[in-house]
């Protein structure tokens, strides 16, 4: 089986985690959150690892660093429609405590990545 680089990358195996996540818990989410906030939280948790893959492929060194700064974006946002669910009562505190550590950790390697493309 083929294996494109992307898929060997800790940064991205971490993101397709949080990924996963997201979908599982905004499975719970009332159903009026459907086209709103789950829409939200789904698409900038699948951005993540969508930018680290593309951002990869890409021959200049300039082209790589901005989608990882995409990608480091999209985990700030999904950081803060966690926060917001929480706020609204969809996920409780260890919720969102797992989804602050998963975020620190990924953010904190995609920065790290970063500097060494640069």
């Amino acid at each position: 089986m083929h294996e494109y680089n992307f898929e060997k990358l800790e940064i991205w195996k971490l993101s397709i985690n949080l990924a996963v996540y997201v979908y599982k818990t905004t499975n719970k989410f009332p159903a009026t959150e459907k086209f709103a906030l789950v829409s939200q939280l789904r698409r900038a948790a699948a951005s993540i690892s969508s930018n680290i893959a593309e951002g990869v492929s890409r021959f200049a060194v300039k082209d790589r660093a901005r989608f990882i700064e995409i990608a480091y974006g999209s985990a700030i946002e999904v950081m803060n429609h966690v926060i917001l669910s929480r706020e609204l009562g969809f996920i409780d505190e260890s919720e969102l405590e797992f989804y602050r550590d998963s975020i620190n950790e990924l953010s904190n390697k995609l920065n790290a990545f970063y500097r060494n493309l640069k």
